[in-house]
């Protein structure tokens, strides 16, 4: 009985988890470049403290159920719709890459587009002001900034005739998604050791760049509500687990009289 409580108790944890990811990805539909997360449930097995039996396989009498584990992962290659806008200092991105970001202490953050600005630096990037690591500087005089899809940079200068190259956007692709950390403003961040891999956009599958465009939180408010009336009905069973666990106890301890 008493393995019914704490079995019953991980249940409802597991499912309360379940229920904070659904409830930020609901509340992040309007986010643009938002990454939902999905919940993934493990079986979680408890193995015997004897210490002859430390090393043995969790099979047979070795192991007992002992509840379940949830964990969060980011849909990182789910696409969000991507929507013109006109405006030219909005970017997003066709497809499964990340533009690049030299963060305040010098770390990679990735980032899904959204709007640009020209830092005080002279460094095109993010709204935040975070610039791209391809450090590209668009000089004072520089107007009519154009980005095409492989991510080349062009504005016309001040006593030219034709556009001047000022250099290209790079996307990356992150080779382990479960190594990435969702960061607030629709900033990701990975994890020490993991390699990503710089391409080309338009290559190897990490997408297009869309200039004057945005792309929307990929998140499905249809599925979202299913998910969350699943989680309901979970968490309701869990609960009468513990209910009917806590009676059994009570009845054992009447026995007593």
């Amino acid at each position: 009985m008493s393995q019914a409580f704490e079995v019953g108790g991980i249940g409802l944890e597991a499912q309360q988890k379940a229920l904070d990811v659904i409830a930020n990805n609901i509340a992040n539909l309007n986010t643009a470049g938002f990454k939902r997360a999905d919940v993934q449930f493990v079986d979680l097995m408890a193995q015997r403290s004897d210490p002859e039996h430390l090393t043995a396989a969790l099979t047979g009498d070795d192991a007992t159920t002992a509840g379940v584990m949830a964990r969060s992962v980011l849909a990182l290659n789910e696409q969000g719709t991507v929507e013109q806008t006109g405006k030219p200092m909005d970017l997003a991105i066709n497809g499964a890459g990340f533009i690049e970001l030299m963060g305040a202490h010098g770390q990679s953050l990735l980032w899904r587009g959204g709007t640009l600005q020209v830092g005080e630096d002279g460094l095109l990037g993010a709204g935040n002001g975070l610039a791209l690591r391809a450090s590209i500087s668009v000089p004072d005089d520089a107007t009519n900034l154009q980005i095409d899809q492989s991510g080349v940079v062009s504005a016309q200068l001040t006593g030219s005739s034709s556009r001047s190259q000022l250099g290209q956007i790079m996307l990356v692709k992150v080779d382990t998604p479960d190594a990435v950390q969702r960061l607030d403003g629709g900033f990701y961040q990975v994890s020490d050791g993991v390699r990503l891999s710089e391409v080309v956009p338009g290559e190897d599958g990490a997408g297009l760049l869309a200039q004057g465009s945005v792309e929307h939180s990929n998140v499905n408010i249809n599925d979202e509500l299913v998910r969350l009336m699943i989680v309901q009905r979970a968490y309701g069973a869990n609960a009468q687990i513990v209910q009917a666990a806590d009676q059994l106890a009570s009845i054992a301890n009447s026995l007593r009289r």
